[in-house]
C-alpha cells in the first residue's frame, strides 16, 4: 500500500480525466468536457473584455450585473444582460431538444453539439474579423446573441451527459466540491484532481483569451475556441462509429 494513499487516489483521478481508459463508464468523455471548459474561459474573455460588461456562458454574472443595471451602476447594460439571458436559454432548449433525439449516444450528443456551437463560433469569428475596434453596438449585440447561444448549448449538453464535476460553465459547486469533501471536511478528496483540471482549464482559457484581447488581436480567442470546438466535434463523432465504443443510457 501506498505510503500516501491520498496521492494514489488524486493521480488515479488525474489521469482517468485526462487520459481515460476505453472500457470506462464515461468513454472519452472527461477530456472531451475538460476542452470545452477552457472554450468558456475563452469566450467569457472575450465577451466582457469586448462586449462590455456581460457574459455568453456565465449567467450567474449576468443575473448579477443585471441588477446593477437596473440600480444605474456605470458601465452595465440591461439590454445586453436580458439579450444574454435570452438566448443562452434558447440554445440550452434546442440542445435539450437535441439531446432527447440522440438519447443514449453520449458520445455523438457531444460530438454534433460540438459541431453546432463551431458554426456559429465560425460566424462569430467572421463578425470580429470585418468589426472595428472597438465594436459597432449592432455587431456587439450580434455576437452576445450568437455566442450565448452557443454556450447555452454547451451547458445543457454538458448537463444532459453528466459527467460529474465537469459542467464546462459552472465552477461555483466544482470550488464547493474541493472544500466540502476534502481531508479537512473529514472526507477522502477523491474527486479533488478533477476539480482542479476543471478550473484549471477555466482558468488558463481566460488568461489566454485575455492576453489576446489586450495584446494580440481582439478575435483570436474565438479562433482558439473555434480550433478546440471543431476538434471535440470531429473526435466525438468519430468515437461514437468507433467498433467496440460502449455508449451510456443517458
Amino acid at each position: 500500500m501506498s505510503r500516501y494513499p491520498w496521492l494514489s487516489v488524486f493521480l488515479a483521478d488525474a489521469r482517468e480525466t485526462v487520459a481515460p481508459r476505453r472500457s470506462g463508464k464515461d468513454g472519452l468523455l472527461p477530456p472531451l468536457l475538460v476542452a470545452l471548459t477552457a472554450v468558456t474561459g475563452l469566450v467569457d474573455a472575450f465577451s466582457y473584455l469586448v462586449l462590455g460588461h456581460v457574459f455568453v456562458a456565465n449567467m450567474t454574472g449576468n443575473v448579477v450585473f443585471l441588477a446593477f443595471a437596473l440600480i444605474g451602476v456605470s458601465g452595465f447594460s440591461i439590454v445586453a444582460s436580458v439579450v444574454a439571458l435570452a438566448c443562452f436559454a434558447l440554445g440550452a432548449l434546442v440542445a435539450g431538444r437535441l439531446g432527447r433525439s440522440l438519447a443514449g449516444r453520449r458520445e455523438l450528443l457531444l460530438g454534433v453539439t460540438a459541431a453546432i456551437q463551431a458554426v456559429i463560433v465560425a460566424e462569430a469569428v467572421t463578425m470580429t474579423a470585418l468589426a472595428a475596434d472597438p465594436v459597432q453596438t449592432g455587431v456587439r449585440y450580434a455576437l452576445i446573441v450568437v455566442l450565448a447561444a452557443a454556450m447555452g448549448a454547451q451547458n445543457a449538453t454538458a448537463r444532459k451527459l453528466a459527467v460529474p464535476d465537469l459542467t464546462t460553465t459552472v465552477l461555483t459547486l466544482t470550488i464547493t466540491g474541493i472544500a466540502a469533501d476534502g481531508p479537512l471536511a473529514g472526507r477522502t478528496g477523491a474527486k479533488a484532481a478533477r476539480r482542479l483540471i476543471s478550473i484549471a482549464a477555466m482558468l488558463a482559457g481566460a488568461v489566454v483569451g485575455a492576453v489576446f484581447v489586450l495584446h494580440v488581436r481582439i478575435v483570436y480567442p474565438l479562433v482558439v475556441a473555434l480550433v478546440i470546438l471543431a476538434a471535440v466535434a470531429v473526435t466525438g463523432m468519430a468515437r461514437s462509429r468507433s467498433p467496440g465504443t460502449s455508449e451510456s443510457a443517458l
